[in-house]
């Protein structure tokens, strides 16, 4: 039971384990790859810089809304 759990990873460890290992390490350090080491780092290996914003959506704050219950 275990192991079929684990054959996802381990097939797309086999497929692309510099990718992989990357991203994994990138979501065990908790990068943000829209924040300036990792982007400007980035912008300098692919030669582009559209990497989606955590903060906004089309423009807008996507913090705590206020409503109004009646």
């Amino acid at each position: 039971m275990f192991i079929d759990e684990l054959s996802p990873i381990v097939k797309e460890l086999a497929q692309h384990p510099i990718s992989f290992l990357g991203g994994f390490a990138s979501g065990v350090l908790r990068l943000n790859l829209a924040d300036d080491p990792v982007k400007s780092w980035l912008s300098q290996q692919t030669g582009s810089t559209n990497f989606p914003s955590s903060n906004t959506e089309n423009g807008k704050a996507s913090g705590p809304q206020q409503i109004n219950i009646d």
